[in-house]
């Protein structure tokens, strides 16, 4: 029966498997095979299937990253020996991952497929800035394919002065994956170039037309810049001064903030109407414990959030604290313990510091990505 199916049928329920699934059916038989060439839309995944855990490790040991598969809960490790630098991931745009290369301190981005094993490196800025921070806007468009149409913007950073030495950049750029080009958008007070390069570190969230930064200066900050207006403005943070970590969140289009007392427990919270923060949950206490090991301090603890679901963790061999919602568009969730990577294929995983992002892996190849 199944040989007998019609291509477009057999990518729909090919369209349901997961993307190691995905690729055991593609090697079953000719038939198979051809069916995915000829309907790429069955290698890309729909937007009900849970995104990916990749961990990348933050010092170059050697190019490839870990990858945590919800459906079956099991880990895998991927090869970067097609990358030509080691890299360290600044966003996920769709399905791709924006990266930065780690051997050169002047930033420059590029775009990544790690499961097609495609890369780009995106045009060079206007003005060469060193740890400037990121932000990202994915427009509606291509949200979930393999062709996203999204928008870079970079923010401060230090920059040659025109007579030696080095200057704290004042200006922001955009990069349109629509035009691939950068263009300088405009300008923010030097205080907040300052902030921006010393104390941020280059993840954000866009929500509702604004770009969100979390700063870490004495006490913790967040520094919001508004796309429309072109204007800049700081919110406070809940408990602020008593926080040991905290990291903004996109949750369902929301700004979320997630941050943890010495003692005390680590809690979500998210931004509503009037800048005002909203407590909605707690990691629970036996899980907080767990993830701790006993120290009751939050220090070292990273923390990243993707569409529905919202990971804790720290190194690649330590556990993780996964929160995701139970049904779409509902206020029903879970708190759940993913154990770390240890083994794989049956070989023993060195214990690393790693670098965390929320992928929705895609088999299908990305034409912005030749």
């Amino acid at each position: 029966m199944w040989s007998n199916l019609p291509f477009d049928i057999l990518a729909k329920v090919f369209s349901f498997l997961s993307p190691d699934s995905l690729a055991c059916a593609r090697s079953a038989c000719r038939h198979w095979h051809t069916c995915a060439g000829t309907y790429p839309s069955s290698l890309t995944l729909p937007q009900h299937h849970q995104a990916w855990f990749l961990a990348l490790p933050t010092r170059s040991r050697g190019q490839r990253c870990y990858v945590h598969n919800p459906v079956i809960n099991n880990w895998h490790m991927l090869s970067f020996d097609f990358l030509p630098d080691p890299i360290r991931p600044v966003a996920s745009i769709g399905t791709l991952i924006l990266v930065r290369p780690t051997n050169c301190t002047i930033l420059q981005l590029a775009l990544c497929n790690p499961f097609t094993r495609q890369f780009r490196y995106l045009p060079m800025l206007n003005i060469t800035r060193t740890n400037p921070a990121v932000g990202v806007v994915t427009l509606e468009s291509g949200h979930h394919g393999p062709n996203p149409q999204f928008r870079v913007y970079v923010a401060g950073g230090m920059s040659e002065a025109p007579r030696g030495g080095a200057t704290y950049e004042a200006t922001l750029e955009m990069y349109d994956s629509v035009d691939d080009t950068w263009q300088i958008t405009g300008f923010m007070p030097t205080e907040f170039a300052v902030r921006l390069t010393v104390w941020t570190p280059n993840e954000s969230v866009y929500s509702n037309g604004v770009m969100y930064w979390m700063t870490s200066a004495r006490a913790y900050s967040v520094m919001g810049y508004e796309i429309n207006s072109n204007t800049w403005r700081e919110l406070s943070v809940p408990m602020a001064d008593r926080l040991e970590f905290a990291a903004l969140l996109w949750r369902n289009g929301r700004l979320t903030l997630a941050g943890g007392t010495s003692g005390g427990d680590a809690c979500i919270w998210e931004l509503k109407e009037g800048d005002d923060w909203c407590l909605i949950d707690k990691v629970p206490s036996e899980l907080g414990m767990k993830f701790l090991g006993g120290k009751r301090s939050w220090r070292s603890t990273k923390c990243v959030g993707s569409e529905g679901a919202i990971c804790l963790y720290r190194e690649l061999g330590s556990g993780m604290v996964m929160w995701r919602e139970i049904e779409e568009k509902s206020e029903k969730r879970e708190w759940f313990w993913v154990e770390g990577c240890h083994f794989i294929g049956g070989k023993q995983v060195q214990n690393l510091a790693i670098k965390g992002v929320f992928l929705q892996p895609n088999l299908a190849p990305s034409c912005i990505l030749n």
